[in-house]
């Protein structure tokens, strides 16, 4: 069994939540949760949320949307290339992540243990 964490992370990169969900789904699953109940002034993504209700929301919210599209899209839109270059942060996060061996092994076997090994290594990577 698979497990994918989707994270949301602030400007500099600092974990704000996170999701976890089965490998074997999209990653356009785990967003609702993700960014319900939260304001933001901006979404920075990669194609794999490249989805027509992502980006109604995000519009709906008036947020700016940097999300790279997949070419199938009929209507590509305008992103600002400077801006999404930024996405750095959000892997760095998952690089830094990955040190620790317990999470990038996926040691734990239930999702709360997993969950919570994931906190603790946010808090210690927010602490460097």
């Amino acid at each position: 069994m698979t497990t994918k964490i989707l994270a949301l992370t602030d400007a500099l990169g600092n974990l704000v939540r996170f999701e976890l969900l089965p490998g074997n789904r999209y990653d356009t699953v785990g967003v609702a949760p993700l960014v319900r109940g939260l304001d933001f002034g901006g979404l920075l993504a990669d194609k794999a949320f490249d989805a027509n209700w992502i980006i109604e929301d995000l519009q709906q919210r008036g947020a700016v949307i940097c999300i790279s599209q997949r070419p199938q899209r009929i209507k590509p839109l305008a992103i600002d290339l400077e801006l999404y270059k930024e996405r750095h942060l959000i892997e760095n996060f998952f690089g830094k992540l990955k040190e620790f061996k317990r999470i990038a092994m996926r040691s734990d076997k239930t999702d709360t243990s997993f969950s919570a090994m994931i906190y603790a290594a946010a808090a210690i990577i927010n602490a460097r």
